[in-house]
């Protein structure tokens, strides 16, 4: 779990530039979109190249249950989330991939 702790943004180029994720080392996470004034908070789980987000706040309401795939190369991390009460992508490529750039 420790490759993925800190705090990931969007680098330019990317669909919401500027949105970050921030995963702590108690197993819960942080996720700001400040160009739309949206966050949501709650807990993760990783396994070998899988993550599980349980998203108990959202400032629009979007809760649940977010299963995704990630790898991490350097300072990029690749993160590939289905949508809530869906299966698990099967690849990391797809509509919800998204890049982020480790910040701190």
């Amino acid at each position: 779990m420790n490759e993925i702790l800190g705090k990931w943004r969007q680098p330019q180029g990317q669909l919401f530039p500027g949105w970050y994720f921030e995963f702590h080392l108690d197993g819960t996470f942080l996720s700001v979109y400040e160009e739309m004034d949206i966050s949501s908070n709650g807990t993760y789980s990783v396994g070998e190249g899988t993550i599980d987000l349980e998203q108990t706040g959202h400032s629009l309401g979007l809760l649940g249950t977010f299963l995704g795939l990630y790898t991490i190369e350097g300072d990029i991390l690749t993160l590939t989330l289905g949508d809530p009460a869906h299966p698990r992508p099967e690849s990391l490529e797809g509509n919800n991939k998204r890049l982020y750039k480790k910040v701190t």
